[in-house]
């Protein structure tokens, strides 16, 4: 396969700025400001690495643009005073010093406040369900008023104004994603009857004020985007045809690009898309607007690896690709990209972990599950080792494979005791389609054990076998094991553990249970209900997928609905027969459920006692990572790795 990507890295123009290349940093807020949205230390750190990782252009996250009811996030970026100006200058320098040209987008949020607190204004008195049901009643938005919408039209060319006297080289407005410009142009959230309501005239029409009032404080030559979605996915939303029509307006308007995205944050497995949903989701969206303008248009959404970059700009569908989270995987994408080893690129899972799920719902500052320096820029660096040691990684997954690449990058001699395969369970994990996303960061980590020239010992390491290698440190990352339920009938030959299934050492039947609702029991239930066969969970809980992420639910529950799945939650496994299960209730109501596949997915058990024989019979120093310790995720396994290698 060609490894380079020749149209990728050709100049590209967005009205008068010249940009080096197609690729341009997707804003996304890091919560990573200050309380009062002004510039910190923290967020400097974090742009000055994005800007030296090769993309054209770096467009700084949404920043909120009066003091009244437009701040969505929590730490959110500020650009509604004067005195947010001195830190954007230090920001908007700091990127374009570091090799990238300077973006910001500027918001209002609308009915969508993560933050939850009033006022909340949008442009009728249409809730965001996530948030009605997180705050009941105060969720409910009111209604603004014309004075009140003409007062946020030159909120907007102010915040443009101070962006142009920081030396931003380009300004987007954020019109995309269910906030506050979406809220009128949507007839899902809009149900004005006035100037502003009804007609696709109207809905638009705080659009085309937005923009002329920018234009008349900037000038007609500034570079000036716009992020809008192709749809809502709303069933009462809009659909791509008004779309097209509102991008042709403001082409009209005076717009230099249209920066195409998708969803809200009711439909948010179209804006911010999990595993489960085909990369490049958007994309189709970017290329029917293309067709239809002549200025450039940026497609954006789950363009996760450079192959499906470079493919977006050769075929036409947009002039530049627009790069959220995979920049927060791995900040030099472009430059490894651009040097043809894509090879080397930490790729996005798109788990939504760090950047989604800890982030707006837990109210932390952005991370990444398989990136643990974002957020974390100057702290968490690699740096050689004062002491080089002989280093054994008795486990070869996830976080095995994380603490050997950078206990090597530090210099230390390693070797890696794995009895199976590289990779350990992200084989399984990655089996199902809808979760092949996790396959090439399997294949980055194994890459990077290859070309360090670790040393893979292909058996089981013991203490005697460790001791006699003259190590100085072990690192134990043996994963979990599964649990096995101790109820009748357990060991009873239509019994089958998930691990099993997703490794292809045995087939279920058609007719299958699968005990546990969590994400695993979740993930074999659509996986064999895809193969269709006839499928029902049993969990204990008063609900499934109590531990998956909120887009995966999102996702899967669709799924699950689609393939006809049974649920039965506040159920446990009682007894397993011959020809199915016996599950009882809370109260002591029993069911039988007929089945000729009995699937165990409930959950790992941290192996412990292999840590204690390592630490007991060998006289080395241990340091434990990983499922052997915590049954987790992606992100637990790499973060503990990672951090465990900086200290050894």
């Amino acid at each position: 396969m060609d490894k380079k990507f020749p149209n990728l890295f050709t100049p590209g123009k967005i009205g008068t700025l010249e940009v080096k290349n197609r690729i341009i940093k997707a804003p996304q807020s890091t919560g990573m400001s200050n309380v009062d949205g002004s510039v910190s230390e923290r967020l400097i750190r974090h742009y000055r690495e994005l800007a030296r990782g090769g993309a054209g252009l770096i467009i700084v996250e949404y920043a909120y643009v009066d003091k009244i009811a437009s701040k969505s996030a929590h730490c959110q970026l500020g650009i509604c005073d004067n005195e947010h100006i001195p830190g954007l200058a230090w920001l908007a320098d700091t990127i374009k010093d570091n090799g990238a040209k300077a973006g910001i987008q500027i918001e209002h949020c609308g009915r969508q406040k993560f933050l939850g607190t009033q006022p909340i204004k949008s442009s009728s008195r249409i809730p965001w369900p996530a948030l009605l049901e997180r705050c009941g009643r105060d969720a409910i938005p009111e209604e603004l008023t014309i004075d009140e919408i003409l007062d946020i039209v030159e909120a907007f060319g102010d915040a443009a104004k101070r962006a142009v006297d920081a030396g931003f080289d380009l300004i987007e407005i954020h019109g995309a994603h269910g906030y506050l410009l979406t809220n009128f142009f949507s007839p899902h959230t809009n149900k004005r009857n006035d100037c502003y309501g009804g007609s696709l005239e109207n809905r638009m029409r705080i659009y085309i004020q937005v923009v002329r009032n920018i234009r008349e404080k900037i000038g007609n030559d500034f570079p000036l985007t716009i992020r809008l979605s192709g749809t809502d996915y709303e069933p009462d939303g809009f659909p791509i045809e008004d779309t097209i029509q509102l991008a042709k307006a403001l082409e009209r308007e005076g717009i230099d690009a249209i920066h195409v995205s998708g969803g809200d944050h009711h439909t948010m497995i179209h804006q911010v898309s999990p595993m489960a949903i085909p990369v490049c989701h958007n994309v189709w969206a970017a290329e029917a607007i293309k067709k239809e303008v002549k200025i450039p248009v940026i497609a954006s959404g789950s363009i996760t690896l450079p192959r499906y970059a470079e493919d977006i700009i050769a075929s036409g569908k947009a002039d530049f690709v627009a790069l959220g989270r995979p920049l927060w995987a791995d900040p030099y994408w472009p430059q490894k990209a651009m040097e043809g080893r894509p090879e080397d690129i930490r790729p996005c899972i798109r788990c939504n972990e760090g950047c989604l799920e800890r982030t707006f719902f837990k109210f932390k500052a952005v991370t990444c599950a398989v990136n643990p320096t974002v957020g974390r820029e100057g702290e968490l660096e690699i740096t050689p080792a004062k002491k080089l040691k002989k280093i054994a990684v008795i486990g070869g997954g996830p976080a095995g494979m994380e603490a050997a690449r950078v206990c090597a990058l530090r210099g230390h001699n390693v070797t890696i005791y794995e009895k199976n395969r590289l990779g350990g369970v992200l084989h399984e994990a990655s089996t199902p389609d809808f979760k092949a996303d996790i396959r090439a960061f399997r294949d980055y980590l194994i890459t990077q054990i290859n070309k360090l020239n670790i040393k893979v010992v292909k058996e089981e390491a013991t203490p005697a076998s460790i001791k006699d290698g003259g190590y100085d440190v072990i690192v134990v990352a043996v994963g979990g094991v599964p649990i096995k339920p101790d109820v009748p009938g357990i060991d009873k030959p239509i019994v089958i553990s998930a691990l099993d299934i997703l490794n292809g050492k045995k087939e279920a039947k058609q007719k299958v249970v699968v005990v546990g609702g969590g994400l695993v029991g979740t993930e074999i239930a659509l996986f064999l209900a895809e193969q269709g066969k006839d499928v029902s969970i049993v969990e204990m809980l008063d609900e499934i997928m109590k531990d998956v992420a909120t887009t995966d639910k999102l996702a899967y529950s669709e799924k699950i609905a689609k393939a006809n799945i049974k649920i039965f939650t506040g159920q446990k496994l009682q007894e397993v027969k011959d020809n199915g299960v016996v599950i009882v209730s809370k109260n002591g109501d029993s069911t039988e459920i007929e089945a000729d596949t009995v699937v165990i997915a409930v959950g790992f058990a941290p192996q412990k006692n292999i840590i204690s024989e390592f630490e007991k019979n060998t006289g080395i120093e241990v340091y434990t990572i990983g499922d052997c310790v915590q049954p987790g995720k992606i992100f637990d396994a790499i973060h503990t790795a990672y951090k465990t290698a900086l200290r050894i």
